[in-house]
């Protein structure tokens, strides 16, 4: 397992747009993704990527608005929000997996951050 710490939540308007950090200590092959849980609701798969960075997945509920990205050194993930909605308000969790190749299944996930707050207001 990995340590994972998340950064970048905060309170925006509808409209707008927020990016969130994840940095994972040490070092290994681990794909990463995001997930969020509103108040009363499950945790739900938001986006990953792969160890290598080629390849993402998301959430139709975000497509073509969030994108995730890996920094050269790997170590630090991205999720850049845009076209924010109120629906969109959650705490938002870094998770991680190791894998050389390819993405995990959802339930795989087996290293998680603390969650970073997200509030959209309409």
């Amino acid at each position: 397992q990995v340590q994972l710490v998340e950064s970048g939540g905060g309170l925006v308007q509808a409209g707008g747009s927020l990016r969130l950090s994840c940095a994972a200590s040490g070092r290994g092959s681990y794909a990463m993704a995001w997930f969020r849980q509103a108040p009363g609701l499950e945790r739900e798969f938001v986006a990953a990527i792969t160890w290598s960075g080629g390849r993402t997945n998301y959430a139709d509920s975000v497509k073509g608005r969030f994108t995730i990205f890996r920094e050269d050194d790997k170590n630090t993930v991205y999720l850049q929000m845009n076209s924010l909605k109120p629906g969109d308000t959650a705490v938002y969790y870094c998770a991680a997996r190791y894998k050389v190749v390819g993405l995990p299944e959802i339930y795989e996930y087996d290293s998680w951050g603390q969650g970073t707050q997200v509030t959209v207001s309409s």
